[in-house]
């Protein structure tokens, strides 16, 4: 189960910047979306903390940040047009590798 919550919080922690993004975009929502950005970081850290409690708190932190890292840039990606170039996709495959390598040592 505690799989199942740092996945969530990975989920969760992508919904701030996204909010943040769409604030900027949509400024007559602005209060909106930095509320639901402010939600969004409260649920994604406290399903982290309720996942640590038996997955060790490296191997949380960096699963939680690798799926919102990488959750974000494929968002941004897919609804913002950001940049995919080589590079850009090398690198967040090597943090997607490092994901996946993190849960199977566990």
């Amino acid at each position: 189960m505690a799989w199942l919550y740092l996945i969530l919080a990975g989920l969760f922690e992508m919904g701030w910047p996204l909010g943040f993004k769409l604030a900027n975009l949509c400024p007559r929502y602005l209060f909106l979306f930095l509320a639901l950005s402010a939600v969004s970081m409260g649920v994604s850290g406290w399903l982290l903390y309720v996942a640590q409690r038996t997955i060790p708190m490296g191997t949380a932190y960096m699963i939680w940040t690798g799926i919102g890292g990488v959750g974000t840039v494929v968002l941004g990606i897919v609804f913002f047009h950001d940049a995919v170039t080589f590079w850009r996709m090398f690198f967040l495959s090597l943090v997607f590798v490092g994901i996946v390598g993190l849960k199977m040592v566990h």
